[in-house]
């Protein structure tokens, strides 16, 4: 049930109860021609409160329990009252009998049957109306519910961008610890091979002294005499 639907529709009820109630005191002011325009207006005015009283049923059928039965309430009892409106209205037209012609009672109440044909399009108006109405309230809630899906998508999707972010940036860090070590790695190889091209060079020297020393052993041994 929208509650702004049927809140409408109480509003347009309520206007046009005012209306009515004041018709059958102007009623026996009123002759001729003005007396059938009044009775013609009550009976279009009656006609569409009866539609909107519909209405409001049909927007009540899917209230809630406790709502739902206190304004049945109260739709019964705006029915009493415009069927009490009726009566007033027929009782205020004088009979056949009074001081006016009988022509004009005859000719008040055929309006009714003249004016039948205007008063079921006002009333398929207002259903169409109506009709509208709820429609538009559905596809209202229908784009809220497609808002709030598009925004817990959204959200899930900014909580996975955060996450892939944090996990970049962990990836990130260890390769840059990585590239720090192949760095200090390098600056140790190269310290090792220069302690290894050093250590050639020493053995190199002393295998020479050596041989020298041994050459001029053999030579004061055996050949300076």
């Amino acid at each position: 049930m929208s509650s702004e639907e049927f809140e409408k529709l109480h509003e347009i009820y309520s206007s046009l109860y005012d209306e009515l109630r004041l018709m059958p005191e102007r009623a026996p002011r009123c002759l001729g021609e003005e007396r059938k325009r009044l009775v013609r207006s009550f009976d279009e005015r009656h006609g569409e409160a009866e539609e909107v009283l519909r209405g409001m049923e049909e927007e009540l059928r899917t209230a809630p329990a406790t709502y739902r039965n206190a304004m049945s309430t109260k739709l019964r009892l705006y029915r009493r009252d415009l069927g009490k409106l009726q009566r007033d209205m027929k009782n205020a037209i004088p009979s056949p009998g009074s001081s006016f012609q009988p022509g004009d009672h005859h000719g008040i109440y055929s309006t009714q049957n003249q004016q039948s044909t205007h008063v079921q399009s006002q009333r398929a108006l207002l259903l169409q109306g109506t009709e509208s109405l709820n429609n538009a309230s559905q596809s209202i809630e229908r784009s809220q519910r497609i808002a709030a899906e598009t925004e817990h998508i959204g959200t899930d999707i900014i909580s996975e961008l955060g996450e892939q972010r944090e996990q970049l940036d962990r990836t990130r860090n260890r390769l840059v610890n990585t590239g720090e070590n192949l760095s200090r790695s390098r600056k140790i190889l190269r310290a090792m091979s220069r302690r290894l091209m050093t250590n050639k060079l020493l053995l190199a020297v002393i295998i020479l002294m050596e041989l020298a020393i041994l050459g001029a052993v053999i030579y004061l041994k055996f050949f300076r005499k």
